[in-house]
């Protein structure tokens, strides 16, 4: 009746981690990790030692598998024109974030539950978020760019695909773990209204159900699709 299938978000998860598995390549990751801005390819070379025709292939690696974003240099000299390499807004963090921003999500959520803000509130904050992210995967079927988010947010999504055109999406981990034990009410909501904004924006599917931590079978989603869903899909 229904079969299990892996996800388009743990195919881009494998080819992240074969990416970083080069040494050259986790260098440059970390390097642009630690800039506070856009950096060229002469400045990655330059702090490395490496040559600049050695460090720009492994750039474009890293930017097909969805590591880097880069644009073009507004003041470009004479010669090659100039490329700017970022990480890309959702990138692994490598545990190089701030040390401020956990603590500024825990006060963020003190301050929520001080002022009495309830799920409903936390849960069309996070349809915001939702409808927000959904232009970067425009064109895809919904329930597939759903799961490709959803890893990208680092909650591994596990599909299984019913006869019925309804798929269930199991969390296997949450990025949110720490704060959702301090505040499942606000937390899981906030989660909860990411994914129903994400796939109302994007179109083709709905939530209907959502089992947070409170629910006997927690941390899932049931999405009921009108279009065909990529059991395999090669995300971008």
């Amino acid at each position: 009746m229904a079969t299990t299938s892996g996800t388009g978000g743990g195919t881009a998860r494998l080819d992240i981690l074969k990416a970083l598995g080069d040494n050259t390549r986790y260098a440059i990751y970390l390097e642009l990790a630690r800039s506070p801005h856009p950096v060229p390819t002469s400045h990655i070379a330059e702090t490395l030692g490496l040559h600049p025709n050695t460090v720009r292939p492994h750039l474009e690696r890293m930017r097909e598998v969805g590591l880097l974003d880069v644009r073009p240099a507004t003041a470009a000299g004479v010669g090659r024109p100039q490329h700017l390499y970022s990480l890309a807004a959702d990138a692994p963090g490598l545990g190089l974030e701030p040390p401020a921003y956990p603590v500024l999500a825990r006060m963020l959520l003190n301050v929520a539950a001080e002022a009495g803000l309830g799920g409903d509130v936390a849960a069309e904050a996070g349809r915001a978020q939702g409808r927000a992210v959904a232009g970067d995967y425009g064109g895809r079927p919904c329930v597939d760019a759903a799961v490709d988010m959803l890893a990208r947010f680092g909650f591994d999504p596990e599909t299984l695909v019913g006869d019925d055109d309804r798929t269930t999406v199991a969390f296997t981990h949450c990025p949110f773990a720490e704060l959702a034990e301090a505040n499942p009410e606000l937390v899981c909501s906030l989660h909860r209204g990411l994914l129903e904004g994400f796939v109302d924006q994007v179109g083709g599917a709905t939530v209907t159900e959502f089992h947070d931590r409170s629910h006997r079978d927690p941390c899932l989603a049931e999405l009921d699709s009108f279009e065909p869903f990529l059991a395999n899909p090669n995300p971008t």
